[in-house]
């Protein structure tokens, strides 16, 4: 079923639910107001026959009055009363000339008003049964008074036949109406599938026109527009990302091929040869760092990478990796400061967060100056780790770009600082996997400050 069908059919059936009970409410409560019409004439019947009955002990005397010759209590045809009256043995000892050869089933241990539907002579009839008692409130006798209920009948079969007939008709009437209100109510739906479906990788900057109301086709537009925004932006980034990477994997090959090609064109010294083949070393260096660095970033972007937490000691952890820090700052003459205290723990995954301080220092050492600091700082208040340096700092403009892939900000690309724009955004990406908080301060000629708050 198409949506409008739906929405029409699913309007029907709660139509259908909500009109039944309504039908049965009417049908109930014009039933219980006409039986109680009907009991009220018992009532009245009974008191007046009741007036002219008479007892000796537990016998019945009868009365005759000329009430009980009415035209009602005579025929059967048109409105008629039928009485009759049985003493405490259950023998008939009046009923009414209407009765003829019939007469009423009775409980002769009834001590309450009681009232039931039944036919006689192919009318149907409303009963009622009241006890008669002497003044000893025994019971000497049973009453019993019928009178038509014909007329009723035929209201209530006429109010059947008119529901039956008018209920499936307005159940037509309301799918056409709800299926026209849908379709109406969808139109703006099919215009955005229509403007939607005309969007692609040429025209990702096209946005939805948003709807006057702001109803939930507002919200949904407006949803979809956010959307395109998202993914105009990653395939941007994208773009951005494969030129970046092509141009930093062409650079060392084109110096590797420009070597090789000077040594090819004649006859050299070893020692040249030598400085030639360093050349080409350290370019492979260069391209074994980035595919390296590629490949964490591809890991860690599909999922694959998961973070094993553990309790991890910083102190501990952090002098075990100051070696592998010496050997990286001793060329600049640069001092580290360690100020962590012995009981600093936090719940990490502890080769990520090698990477990331890894990744963090020697960022630190390209933009430190010579002979500068670099200080590692725990906070137990804040549950936070420092790392910082007194270099060149980062320009306010350059400082929400950092984190991006292959970003460097133009100091360090007119520089001799080696590097290719991955380390932090791998620092910033593995901060997420782990519920870490990655901030950066930084202020140029001072210095910079990545700080890591951790989780508690």
């Amino acid at each position: 079923m198409k949506f409008k069908s739906r929405i029409a059919f699913f309007n029907m059936i709660a139509v259908a639910v909500t009109s039944s009970l309504v039908f049965v409410a009417i049908y109930f409560v014009l039933r219980e107001t006409a039986y109680s019409h009907l009991d009220n004439d018992i009532v009245l019947e009974k008191n007046e026959i009741l007036g002219n009955i008479d007892w000796h002990k537990d016998s019945l005397i009868i009365r005759k009055l000329p009430e009980w010759n009415e035209y009602e209590h005579n025929k059967v045809e048109v409105n008629p009363t039928f009485l009759q009256i049985v003493d405490a043995t259950g023998k008939i000892v009046f009923h009414s000339d209407n009765l003829l050869e019939d007469q009423f089933l009775f409980n002769p241990a009834n001590t309450q008003e009681t009232y039931y539907n039944s036919e006689i002579s192919g009318q149907k009839i409303r009963l009622g049964q009241f006890a008669i008692k002497n003044e000893a409130h025994k019971i000497i006798g049973q009453l019993t008074i019928a009178i038509s209920r014909q007329e009723s009948a035929a209201i209530f079969n006429s109010l059947i036949i008119v529901l039956l007939i008018s209920f499936p008709l307005m159940l037509i009437g309301q799918y056409a109406a709800s299926t026209f209100a849908a379709t109406k109510a969808i139109k703006p739906v099919h215009q955005l599938i229509k403007t939607t479906s005309g969007i692609g990788n040429s025209n990702l900057s096209t946005r939805l026109v948003l709807p006057e109301r702001k109803d939930e086709l507002y919200l949904l537009t407006n949803t979809i527009n956010e959307l395109l925004a998202r993914i105009e932006k990653s395939m941007l980034q994208q773009k951005q990302f494969t030129g970046d990477a092509s141009h930093e994997i062409r650079t060392p090959l084109a110096a590797i091929r420009g070597t090789l090609e000077v040594l090819i064109r004649k006859q050299r010294e070893p020692i040249v040869y030598e400085e030639k083949i360093s050349t080409i070393i350290n370019q492979v260096d260069r391209l074994d760092v980035l595919l390296d660095q590629l490949l964490q970033l591809t890991r860690i972007e599909s999922g694959a990478s998961f973070a094993k937490k553990e309790v991890v000691n910083l102190e501990s952890f952090i002098n075990s990796l100051c070696e592998k820090w010496c050997a990286i700052i001793s060329d600049k003459g640069i001092k580290q400061h360690i100020q962590i205290t012995k009981d600093a723990e936090v719940i990490v995954d502890r080769f990520f967060l090698e990477l990331m301080l890894d990744n963090l220092v020697v960022n630190a050492v390209k933009y430190g100056k010579n002979n500068g600091n670099i200080f590692v700082i725990w906070n137990p208040d804040s549950h936070t780790l420092d790392i910082k340096d007194d270099g060149i700092g980062i320009a306010s403009e350059h400082l929400p770009n950092i984190f991006n892939s292959f970003y460097r900000t133009d100091e360090s690309r007119s520089s001799t600082i080696k590097g290719n724009g991955l380390g932090l955004s791998i620092v910033k990406k593995l901060s997420e996997i782990q519920n870490i908080t990655l901030t950066v301060k930084s202020e140029v000629g001072v210095g910079s400050t990545f700080t890591l708050q951790f989780p508690t």
